[in-house]
């Protein structure tokens, strides 16, 4: 891959970009730059505050000149036609989009940021659909797995904003989900802890605990089928894994879930033609950051999980 060479860079921090912590700003000036040498630029005091030395974790104030040295960085516009198509595909999902946040329809399969053995995730794909945004980062996360809206903000008061309404749990998740079985109609809230544990494979695994952190999602069935339930799950915390482990704990486990399901139940529904996990986050309510508005957005299932559906006898 070619790349260039950029000169030295003075930036002055202005009002939105301040309170940022600096490694996380240099990731959004050096897209494309390994996290691995933003930080040895960092330590070896390439990079400069008001002239000083200065740690990854320094939080930038209004009127700060920050020195960002040359750096090689990978070519904008060159990315594998594997990922341009991916990128491309993504303009197609977006539900709503202003000069403060866009709001997609996550494909399942896709993971919302590079890590973990992936170089390119939505974010990356989002900033190099958009590479005049200037502030660019997620609200919240979605599993590679997991479909549905997912909201990114353009703009750090925005961002805050909208973390904000996550503390006071102001904005409202809906997830559509297969389950095993029959959901029964009482059960409505889930309060099970959850603890989580990273294997040495470096996969995470997710158990209920009494050590664990409080965790509830309440509950509540859309439609009836004979060996399965669609449901609408509403998580009031935001714990990894938090829908599948808890209607899991409940004996319903997701359709096609390879961490926490059932291997009977998934077969019979792969053999439908299911071929992912049946996780939908199928709306999300919230107070729009500059108008005060309050916002619902909706992503409509996948054709293929419609198919699925059609295909499940009645209960």
């Amino acid at each position: 891959m070619n790349t260039m060479t950029q000169q030295v860079r003075l930036l002055v921090i202005d009002a939105e970009q301040e309170g940022q912590r600096l490694d996380n700003f240099l990731k959004t000036q050096l897209k494309g730059v390994p996290k691995s040498l933003i930080y040895r630029i960092v330590r070896k005091g390439e990079v400069r505050v008001n002239k000083k030395r200065i740690k990854p974790e320094y939080k930038l104030v209004a009127g700060d000149e920050v020195r960002i040295p040359p750096v090689r960085v990978a070519e904008a516009n060159e990315l594998p036609s594997a990922r341009l198509s991916s990128i491309q595909a993504l303009e197609q999902q977006i539900l709503y989009e202003d000069d403060v946040l866009i709001v997609l329809n996550k494909p399942a399969g896709m993971a919302v940021h590079g890590g973990s053995g992936l170089s390119f995730g939505v974010i990356e794909g989002l900033r190099a659909l958009r590479p005049d945004a200037r502030f660019m980062e997620l609200v919240h996360r979605l599993d590679r797995d997991t479909s549905g809206c997912l909201m990114i903000a353009k703009k750090r008061s925005a961002l805050k904003h909208l973390h904000e309404q996550l503390r006071l749990k102001t904005m409202r998740k809906q997830y559509a989900a297969l389950v095993r079985g029959q959901w029964q109609s009482h059960v409505r809230s889930i309060n099970a802890p959850l603890l989580k544990n990273v294997l040495q494979s470096g996969e995470r695994i997710v158990r209920v605990n009494p050590e664990g952190k409080p965790s509830e999602t309440r509950f509540h069935v859309l439609k009836r089928f004979a060996d399965a339930t669609l449901v609408e799950a509403s998580p009031i915390t935001g714990r990894t894994h938090q829908i599948r482990v808890h209607t899991a704990h409940a004996g319903h486990p997701i359709a096609c879930d390879d961490k926490y399901g059932d291997q009977l139940f998934d077969q019979r529904m792969r053999d439908l033609g299911l071929e992912r996990l049946f996780l939908h986050a199928s709306k999300l309510t919230f107070q729009h950051p500059v108008s005060g508005s309050e916002m619902s957005l909706e992503a409509p299932l996948a054709p293929h999980l419609q198919a699925l559906l059609a295909k499940l006898p009645s209960a």
